[in-house]
């Protein structure tokens, strides 16, 4: 009798973009990491570990921290440049015209002692000291992503995309005749908050979706999701853990994930993901987005 195929890890699969450009299923977040311990420590435990991908952003206020890490552990690992793919983003206050913009690229690569990120993504569909309902977002919105278009077309950038941007968002982008459809969108994506029609409408536009928070509020102490029954008796029954069921779970959607640690073991753990959840436990989870609890901030609510 033959034996089973084997079944791959996602912490091996890499997602290809819709330029081409092959981006790692899974990542190493950092948001809220702000210690330089912290994030040396965490890149360290990752690429030995196995990630090859790494989130960041200039709100988040350690891109300084990344970047010295990745010059610290790559030769450790005898990994260069070429063999990681690394994500940050336009803060909310840097909308705005090719200077604007390219101004806060640049000081983004500086930051990470970079010459060019794979993925740059506009971090928020409002612009900052703006008010949610002021219709000035929407022109920002429009000019900003005609500068990243500027920038990637230069060559400056492997792919450039966008985070937080809604079905409504996305659709005004690609009505006004952009060059550059967005390569990802990431936004908030875990059982109790998925948008099955975001989904649906990326996956039509070949716009990869990457999932932040995929354990629900655990970045803030809120364990509720990984604590949920639903989600204990599935890790119980294939014998893994709730962060990893939650990681699995998204994946087998085609959501990219990029979940956040500072824990060596809970690090390796989040790319030890060789199993897949079965389709009965994969609508237990889907029904627990009824409760629609979500943890971080509402793009929903910008013009």
């Amino acid at each position: 009798m033959a034996e089973a195929p084997a079944i791959e890890s996602f912490g091996t699969i890499k997602f290809t973009l819709n330029n081409g450009t092959h981006m790692p299923a899974v990542g190493l977040g950092t948001y809220r990491v702000r210690q330089e311990t912290d994030i040396m420590n965490a890149v360290d435990w990752a690429l030995d570990a196995g990630y090859r991908m790494f989130d960041t952003a200039a709100v988040y206020g350690n891109e300084c921290h990344l970047g010295a890490a990745l010059r610290t552990f790559l030769p450790k690992y005898g990994l260069d440049r070429d063999d990681i793919f690394v994500t940050t983003k336009l803060s909310p206050s840097e909308h705005g015209d090719k200077e604007i913009t390219e101004k806060a690229y640049l000081k983004s690569l500086k930051n990470l002692g970079l010459d060019y990120v794979d993925l740059y993504l506009i971090h928020f569909p409002g612009t900052a000291r703006l008010r949610s309902d002021d219709g000035r977002n929407k022109v920002l919105r429009e000019s900003t992503w005609s500068s990243l278009e500027e920038i990637y077309d230069e060559g400056r950038v492997n792919a450039i995309g966008v985070s937080n941007f809604t079905v409504r968002h996305l659709s005004e982008l690609l009505l006004t005749h952009h060059s550059v459809i967005p390569a990802v969108n990431q936004v908030e994506w875990h059982p109790y908050y998925h948008q099955d029609e975001l989904l649906k409408y990326c996956k039509e536009k070949e716009i990869v979706v990457q999932g932040y928070c995929p354990f629900g509020g655990a970045s803030a102490a809120n364990k509720t999701l990984l604590e949920d029954p639903v989600v204990k008796k599935i890790a119980k029954k294939l014998n893994v853990t709730c962060a990893q069921v939650c990681l699995v779970w998204a994946l087998q959607k085609d959501v990219a994930v990029i979940p956040k640690s500072s824990n060596a073991a809970r690090i390796k753990e989040n790319i030890s993901l060789k199993f897949r959840i079965p389709e009965e436990d994969m609508k237990a989870l889907d029904a627990l987005g009824e409760k629609n609890i979500k943890y971080a901030w509402d793009p929903s609510i910008v013009t």
